[in-house]
């Protein structure tokens, strides 16, 4: 049986969703509390977990998803309210189990996903800091402007080549949909940005988000932005924001009768995009 897990953690004290030998992971965390209800008497043996965003240290979230499979006389052990009871005996509360429900088993929790929404938190010199929301929340030392910020994050929307703002990957492609960045003000006074995409490369997120934030302090023009958009390689001229700041706050799928389309569609590698051929008048 394939069972959906909604989980929500604060990444403060883990070094990231997988799972790596020696630190704590949300993955390993998880998996085993599994292992706990499902009785498996080896780390080998316990279930392993496919997740729709593997987030890095420090990273937060609220609407990550995961499936996971297993034997149907042992699907009723796992809920919620016992997946969480585990994980907080195991001094890990910091994790939360919301949901579980059984899926079809064409659901794939990475290669699934319609689109993948994160928000990211930011306080300028504007606004005092606040030790309640401090580790989710980045700190910028200068004064930013919402307009220009709104402004720069429209010129990224679209189908393109991401390389600019990702860290790179041997064989792997940095296209992708940017469907939504959008910029508001909290009522406590910090910056909140919703980023939206059909997927997101390694680092990508934050690095949007350092970009536009090196417009909105005056640090680059949106000229500027554009050209480093279209260069495709690294710059210093804008700063990878930090990670505690970032929140996963939801993964969408299609309906049950999508889900193997979606996924080998998904599967299927991104073609690079192809440079317009300019034609002299």
């Amino acid at each position: 049986m394939r069972l959906r897990l909604d989980i929500g953690y604060d990444g403060t004290e883990f070094h990231g969703w997988a799972s790596q030998p020696g630190l704590r992971t949300v993955q390993d965390e998880i998996e085993a509390a599994l292992g706990v209800l499902l009785r498996a008497e080896t780390e080998e043996s316990r279930p392993r977990l496919v997740v729709g965003g593997r987030t890095d240290a420090g990273v937060h979230a609220r609407g990550q998803v995961a499936h996971v499979d297993v034997a149907d006389e042992f699907a009723a052990r796992i809920t919620p309210r016992r997946l969480s009871g585990v994980l907080a005996r195991r001094d890990s509360s910091d994790a939360v189990v919301h949901a579980v429900r059984e899926v079809p088993t064409a659901f794939d929790a990475r290669f699934g996903a319609l689109k993948r929404r994160y928000e990211y938190r930011l306080r300028d010199v504007s606004t005092s800091r606040d030790p309640l929301t401090s580790r989710f929340t980045a700190d910028v030392p200068k004064l930013l402007d919402l307009e220009s910020m709104q402004q720069a994050s429209d010129e990224l929307l679209g189908l393109q080549d991401f390389t600019t703002f990702c860290k790179a990957r041997e064989g792997a492609t940095a296209v992708r949909e940017l469907l939504r960045f959008d910029w508001r003000r909290a009522e406590d006074g910090a910056f909140v940005v919703a980023i939206e995409a059909d997927a997101f490369c390694h680092s990508m997120v934050r690095a949007l988000v350092g970009s536009v934030v090196a417009v909105g302090s005056a640090r680059i023009s949106r000229d500027d932005l554009v050209s480093l958009r279209d260069a495709r390689e690294r710059s210093s001229r804008f700063t990878v924001m930090p990670a505690h700041g970032l929140s996963l706050e939801e993964i969408a799928y299609p309906a049950d009768d999508e889900l193997e389309a979606r996924a080998e569609m998904t599967r299927a590698r991104r073609g690079a995009l192809v440079e317009p051929v300019e034609t002299e008048l």
